[in-house]
């Protein structure tokens, strides 16, 4: 008879963002025609740059031509979309980062969950918390994390490093010596940031420790202060220790049309073997490429048109986020973030639980936020909104807030 990976069967409940849509189904149903605001999931709401959509096009007419018709895409991704990153993501920033160290692939998600498949399970992960729910998860289901404690929702092989206000929900370096440590700054859930210095304290421990950072940066484009860096690499030695994960869901828009990236230097080995060939290897045999279309369009945002009218759909949800932001704290919330990143975190008022608040935004406000205890423990007793809605909607869900 056949098995199956029981390591699934130990995740608690279902995903955190298929939970909030069942709640949410329910209650439409049960008030049909209800004005719902949605600043939960960070999906975006702009269209597509201009520029991006016409690369589109003209990608489109090239695949309806036999000369200029692409089949499967190279294994790392194509050229002209690696060459644009490395020069205006990195060599603009002062690091050099090789074409054949960048990884092309369809977001950040996907390569934040796929990762773990170049590393052994015997390793012991550490992660802020609260924490973004797709590091842990496909650990679990990897069987790296141990066993589940639902009493303090916690995982025994894990490393919990809490981001709380006392430490302006930035970690400190774990006690306890980890193996992987995953950072994602600007943050997802809390909108922290940390400066380059701190950053670099970072790097120095996990090469004093032989551990490797995993650096999520797919909100980096939100980065409004000098202080804050945009790439691991811009630490001192990061290029032997770190791999960082891109996307260009957030800020270019393509939640729905999936593209990111990938980026392991060639420095980074444990012993004598590199992360990066072994990657190449993981990538090549288990993806087939993002599509020549997508890739295409991906290009076109770093031409000129492409970043002006990029930033500006950047600018639109950062001003979002300020709405949010000033709204809440003149309505009496202790808030974070929404200063270099679209999220905003919020503690929640009388002492309610994450999800005891999220019941009263829906029914009381109709405004769906995310509890915050469903990015972990530490998350309890607060709430994250999105700055990814329209600017309408934004005005009138804070209203509704400040009106309860």
């Amino acid at each position: 008879m056949f098995k199956i990976n029981d390591n699934y069967t130990k995740l608690p409940g279902s995903y955190l963002f298929s939970t909030i849509s069942k709640k949410v189904n329910t209650f439409t149903t049960a008030n049909p025609g209800a004005d719902i605001i949605r600043l939960g999931i960070g999906d975006v709401t702009l269209p597509l740059a201009p520029k991006v959509i016409e690369a589109l096009h003209s990608a489109v007419d090239e695949m309806g031509t036999k000369e200029t018709f692409k089949g499967y895409a190279p294994d790392l991704g194509y050229e002209f979309l690696r060459q644009a990153i490395a020069d205006n993501d990195y060599k603009s920033r002062g690091v050099d980062i090789a074409l054949d160290e960048i990884f092309i692939s369809d977001g950040a998600k996907s390569d934040s969950g796929n990762i773990g498949d170049i590393f052994s399970v015997d390793n012991k992960i550490a992660v802020c918390d609260p924490v973004y729910p797709v590091y842990v998860d496909t650990n679990v289901m990897a069987g790296r994390t141990g066993v589940y404690d639902s009493a303090t929702e916690k995982w025994s092989n894990v490393i919990y490093m809490p981001c709380t206000n006392d430490n302006n929900f930035a970690p400190e370096l774990p006690g306890e010596t980890p193996d992987i440590i995953y950072l994602c700054f600007p943050n997802n859930p809390t909108g922290s940031t940390i400066t380059k210095d701190e950053l670099q304290a970072w790097v120095d421990y996990a090469l004093k420790e032989r551990a490797v950072i995993i650096y999520d940066a797919a909100y980096e484009a939100y980065i409004s202060e000098d202080n804050v860096p945009h790439t691991i690499y811009e630490c001192m030695g990061a290029k032997e220790c770190a791999i960082e994960i891109r996307s260009f869901s957030k800020n270019a828009g393509f939640t729905g049309t999936r593209l990111g990236f990938t980026v392991i230097p060639k420095e980074l080995k444990s012993n004598d073997v590199s992360l990066n060939s072994l990657w190449a290897r993981r990538h090549g045999t288990k993806f087939n490429g993002a599509p020549y279309i997508i890739q295409k369009a991906g290009a076109a945002v770093y031409t000129e048109e492409g970043r002006k009218q990029t930033q500006e759909q950047i600018d639109y949800y950062m001003n979002n986020a300020k709405v949010i932001r000033e709204g809440l704290i003149a309505a009496g919330y202790s808030v974070s973030g929404g200063v270099n990143a679209p999220y905003i975190w919020l503690k929640t008022p009388d002492r309610m639980t994450s999800w005891e608040f999220f019941d009263y935004l829906l029914n009381e406000a109709k405004v769906v936020g995310t509890p915050g205890s469903g990015f972990g423990p530490s998350g309890e007793g607060y709430f994250r909104l999105t700055a990814f809605g329209t600017y309408e909607n934004t005005l009138e869900a804070i209203e509704r807030i400040k009106s309860l």
